[in-house]
């Protein structure tokens, strides 16, 4: 079983969608699961996790919604608001719906580099695993510091990290202090990480698979292929790459690999982090 471990959908609106600049023009208009499916035959993939791209329950039912129409959406990370003083009544809530396998908070697009260690999110991050849901943690580099004492004080919930922390792959800088963080975050048994959204902190037009390998070298080695996943980013990836190339970076760079850590790799960690 091929599962892509990362991927959105949206029905494309200006102010909803604001993150989506002139730079990025491609990716205005809607991307649904009727534009996903052919793509899945082509490359071979069973199934996919939606990952939530607005930060509101309604974007968290849209996706249910979706996830209900269309089996190949095999799971749905949300979004909820582990802050709020009811969070845990809205986790029972939630709890209800079988595709719905945990939450994300766009942390990346938070002020300063500690809001994952804020009381109220902490308690929210907290009750996640009484309910059996995960989190996905969505970060630059500069938070990789609170997201590894985040890991640390919750040892019992299942943590991913998105995107491999987006380490700075064009400018080519701050390689160092990202690996240590990565290595000390996988060295934590309840921690997978993604390997997606690579080609997007490359040069857009001018990336070559090697200039990601370095940063691949670093992940494969903090995580081994069993807690590591494979995640297109789809349609964000399209800024970049076709769906096929995204694909084909890790098919290349994981052809040495065993057999049982291809599996992990391309669909065994996935359906053991997400239970799918």
């Amino acid at each position: 079983m091929v599962i892509d471990a990362h991927q959105h959908f949206w029905k494309y609106h200006p102010q909803k969608h604001a993150w989506i600049n002139d730079e990025m023009a491609v990716l205005k208009r809607d991307f649904l699961p009727p534009d996903l499916e052919p793509l899945y035959r082509e490359h071979g993939i069973d199934g996919c996790v939606a990952v939530q791209a607005e930060q509101s329950e309604a974007e968290t039912e849209f996706l249910l919604a979706l996830a209900e129409q269309f089996d190949f959406i095999r799971g749905v990370v949300g979004w909820v608001d582990l802050r709020a003083k009811n969070i845990e009544s809205r986790l029972a809530y939630y709890s209800r719906f079988d595709k719905l396998k945990g939450f994300r908070h766009i942390v990346q697009d938070e002020p300063g580099p500690g809001f994952m260690l804020q009381p109220e999110f902490l308690r929210g991050l907290g009750l996640l695993h009484r309910y059996g849901f995960t989190y996905d943690i969505l970060i630059y580099p500069t938070q990789l510091d609170a997201a590894l004492k985040v890991v640390e004080r919750f040892p019992e919930q299942r943590f991913v990290v998105d995107h491999i922390a987006k380490p700075y792959i064009k400018a080519g800088g701050g390689m160092e202090q990202w690996a240590a963080y990565m290595k000390a975050i996988g060295s934590h048994a309840n921690t997978y990480c993604k390997v997606s959204g690579l080609v997007t902190e490359a040069d857009w037009r001018h990336w070559k698979a090697e200039d990601i390998f370095p940063f691949l070298d670093v992940v494969f080695e903090a995580f081994r292929p069993g807690r590591l996943m494979f995640g297109s980013d789809w349609p964000v990836c399209l800024l970049a790459a076709s769906y096929g190339q995204v694909k084909g970076i890790l098919e290349q760079y994981t052809e040495a690999l065993s057999g049982p850590e291809k599996i992990a790799v391309w669909g065994g960690s996935a359906a053991a982090f997400y239970g799918l």
